[in-house]
């Protein structure tokens, strides 16, 4: 199985949705689909995809307001980390009040720490990343090297820790502790800005 990876750009703030495409077979995730949701199920349909679960890498308006109506299109199902329920379903936790909105969001499955998801003929590791808000995660498709890393790390940057909850400390940790111990070869889909990888954010991200 070859994983395919497409990034969509959508929302206010520019969030990478991607999608992970298993070619073989067309079935597919999506992961963190923060807005037009109508504009990714038309390329969804358009491609023949098959999409099979959404995940959330945390439950911020921006990534996550377009989650519940595409599990509704498609008729599938939301994951994301047990520590993220408060995010999810508290708008003072999950931002959406920064765009005039008191959303809530939420899952239908609830992952833990080192659980590995058997999904769409892929399989990817949960890896509980804290920092930026309490239940933030990134999924880890060892066999095609990709890490969907939300906005725990970024280009020769990381993730906010100045909302609720936030923690710069714990995120520094996070990010030291699980994901630099990821081959340096592995490549990094952030929830904005550019694609990386391990080895050059372990030698140049002037945070770490």
């Amino acid at each position: 199985m070859i994983m395919k990876i497409e990034q969509y750009c959508v929302g206010q703030v520019q969030t990478n949705c991607y999608f992970a495409i298993n070619e073989e077979t067309k079935e597919m995730l999506i992961v963190d689909p923060g807005d037009s949701a109508s504009f990714l199920a038309k390329q969804i349909k358009q491609e023949g995809l098959k999409p099979q679960a959404v995940l959330l890498t945390h439950g911020h308006f921006d990534h996550a307001m377009a989650a519940e109506e595409l599990a509704d299109i498609f008729g599938i199902k939301i994951y994301a980390h047990e520590a993220e329920k408060d995010t999810l379903k508290q708008p003072g936790l999950n931002a959406s009040g920064m765009i005039g909105r008191t959303d809530v969001y939420h899952a239908d499955v609830f992952v833990k720490d080192g659980e590995t998801l058997e999904l769409a003929g892929m399989e990817l590791k949960v890896l509980h990343t804290p920092g930026h808000t309490e239940g933030g995660c990134c999924y880890y498709a060892e066999k095609d090297q990709a890490l969907f890393c939300g906005d725990t790390l970024f280009c020769q940057s990381v993730g906010r820790t100045d909302f609720p909850r936030g923690s710069m400390s714990q995120l520094i940790r996070s990010i030291r502790e699980k994901l630099f111990s990821l081959p340096d070869e592995v490549k990094v889909y952030p929830g904005h800005m550019g694609l990386t990888t391990i080895g050059m954010e372990k030698s140049s991200n002037p945070f770490l």
